[in-house]
């Protein structure tokens, strides 16, 4: 787990090597145990190392194999690693290091750009191909690692987040019109390759891209979600049983693959408690780490799952550790965790990760965490809304899940930043796509394939790896998901909705767990917008800088600002709109203002 950054020229011009630098120097925070850079011709790389995968210097990166005349950036964890380098070896190859980093560069060297297709796991890698001069990069199915793109008719630019992006200079920073739409309807996705600035794009999940000495570029998706039946159908018991094999195994691929002590975040809900379960079994004194927050009194929800933590941590004796953080450190704690935002995310466990992720790196670098079972197994409450619901998939997609609807989107924009509905357009071709069954699979994909990426999936990797804590997502498993896409949604929706993963935690977890209705991430004081954390929103949108840049109509601001829990203050699922307007102004103040003045 690491950051990566580099430059490929396209004019015959040498890198900018300070750029390198700079790059680098941003991306410290998520690769605290080694620094690298490399130069060759057109190419330049940069990489900061996490060690957990052979913790020697023989895994340092930029790793170069001077026998097959290839480098290698990586940034992620190819699970299945040894299973690789056993073929690998069978076929000839031999190694210098233990990790997974060099079985990237002999799978490349092997298969070609076909390799990615072997690899379980979460990765963003670039390699550069001595011989060749061909420049290839990757990024895993679900786009766990991030990797940005900064390109035009003279270079490309790369980096593990989008302010390391910005610090190497030259990048367009003027905002896209149709990101700002997705932005604003899909709770601050903003689906890939797009970001918020023109200047700034995302190589898509699943997909990569080759480039060649005669500057032509090859840009393949290499895999997609297939969401029809199986041709021979299983009963439901049938169902259950191979959920729980291909749950096993992936958490078996989570925790064999590192040198280093693996932990779990626990949340109290049914997902982390069942990881741990399957985990207890196999890890002695197995570390979990539960965060709850102050209430903001009556009316509103209680601050933290501890209740149900507690019981789980207790049950299966593990060696437990719980915070409880008062709404003073949110509030004097958010500056620092929009400086490490590498796009602006208003989900409320942003910050919960931010501050859970600095306690719990003291203990151990990787952690296991149920992010993504909801998606993959149906457990929010707007699925069987949207089921129940009349009318196109659009509509009864966009009835109980877009922040706001178009018209009101134009009331709060300035004409200036308007569009057109393309987030309308873009939802309803990813559901209109083929091979999906029922209404809910077409959902269910586009969350997998599209919405998680750049939401929890994004937060799960951003806020922890500001602290070097790696989090692995069980949950993502590819064979995992590729299975549940299979399952009749109604298995899913049985029961209240993830009904499959209720039915293998019977007997292995507590009951009371079990049964509990669905909780959330709560961080009350963001949702609830009062006091101090009130007046810091007013403070910035309020700002000179944000009547400079005009995006916001001031009648809508100020309608949130008289009543930031009136009628209209919250979006279908729950969220602030306050504080979306507010975390967009804020981070664009922290990091596009200053390289603009």
């Amino acid at each position: 787990m690491c950051g990566i950054c580099g430059e490929l020229r396209f004019d015959g011009k040498t890198p900018d090597m300070a750029a390198i630098g700079r790059m680098s120097d941003k991306l410290a925070r998520r690769g605290p145990d080694h620094a690298g850079t490399y130069s060759d011709g057109p190419v330049a790389l940069g990489h900061r190392r996490l060690s957990i995968i052979d913790l020697s210097a023989h895994a340092h990166q930029p790793m170069v194999d001077a026998t097959l005349q290839l480098t290698l950036v990586f940034n992620g964890t190819i699970y299945n690693y040894r299973e690789l380098r056993t073929e690998l070896q069978g076929l000839g190859y031999r190694f210098f290091s233990e990790g997974d980093s060099e079985v990237i560069l002999k799978s490349y060297h092997a298969w070609g750009d076909n390799c990615v297709k072997r690899f379980k796991g979460m990765f963003a890698f670039c390699l550069w191909d001595q011989r060749s001069r061909q420049f290839f990069m990757a990024r895993d199915r679900f786009g766990i690692k991030p990797l940005y793109i900064n390109q035009d008719c003279k270079r490309l630019r790369f980096a593990s987040t989008l302010p390391a992006l910005l610090a190497g200079g030259g990048v367009d920073t003027t905002l896209d019109a149709a990101a700002l739409h997705h932005h604003f309807t899909l709770h601050t996705v903003v689906p890939a390759p797009r970001t918020l600035l023109k200047g700034v794009r995302k190589l898509a999940p699943a997909s990569t891209m080759m480039f060649n000495p005669d500057g032509s570029v090859d840009e393949q998706v290499y895999w997609t979600l297939d969401a029809t039946r199986p041709a021979q159908p299983l009963s439901e018991d049938q169902w259950l049983q191979v959920t729980r094999d291909a749950l096993d195994k992936s958490v078996q691929r989570r925790l064999l693959a590192a040198d280093v002590p693996v932990g779990v975040l626990l949340s109290g809900g049914l997902d982390s408690s069942l990881l741990v379960g399957l985990l207890a079994g196999h890890v002695k004194d197995l570390r979990t780490f539960s965060i709850g927050f102050e209430d903001m009194g009556a009316g509103t929800e209680k601050a933290d799952e501890f209740e149900f933590s507690d019981q789980v941590a207790a049950h299966f004796k593990t060696r437990h550790k719980q915070y409880s953080i008062p709404n003073s450190e949110v509030l004097s704690r958010l500056p620092e965790a929009v400086a490490q935002m590498t796009e602006p995310m208003a989900s409320y466990d942003v910050i919960a990760f931010y501050l859970l992720s600095e306690r719990v790196s003291k203990d151990v670098k990787v952690v296991m965490s149920g992010q993504g079972a909801d998606e993959v197994f149906g457990g929010y409450f707007w699925y069987p809304e949207m089921d129940a619901a009349q009318g196109t998939p659009l509509e009864r997609f966009s009835q109980h899940y877009f922040d706001r609807d178009h018209g009101e989107y134009l009331q709060m924009i300035t004409p200036a930043f308007q569009t057109s509905d393309v987030t309308s357009a873009l939802v309803a071709a990813e559901l209109a796509k083929p091979q999906a069954d029922e209404f809910l699979d077409e959902v269910w994909r586009l969350d997998v394939t599209t919405l998680l990426v750049d939401d929890p999936v994004k937060r799960v990797d951003n806020m922890p790896m500001a602290w070097g804590l790696e989090v692995r997502t069980p949950f993502l498993d590819h064979d995992l998901v590729e299975l549940a896409a299979k399952m009749p949604p109604a298995l899913k929706l049985k029961e209240g909705g993830k009904f499959p993963l209720k039915a293998v935690a019977r007997g292995l977890v507590p009951d009371s767990v079990i049964d509990r209705p669905k909780g959330y991430f709560p961080v009350p004081a963001l949702r609830y917008v009062r006091g101090a954390f009130l007046d810091k929103m007013r403070e910035i949108l309020m700002s000179d800088a944000c009547f400079k840049r005009g995006l916001y109509q001031r009648d809508y601001v100020n309608q949130l600002l008289a009543e930031p829990e009136g009628p209209n203050a919250f979006t279908r699922i729950n969220g602030s709109k306050l504080w979306h307007l507010a975390l967009l102004e804020w981070w664009l103040q922290v990091h596009v203002d200053p390289l603009t003045q």
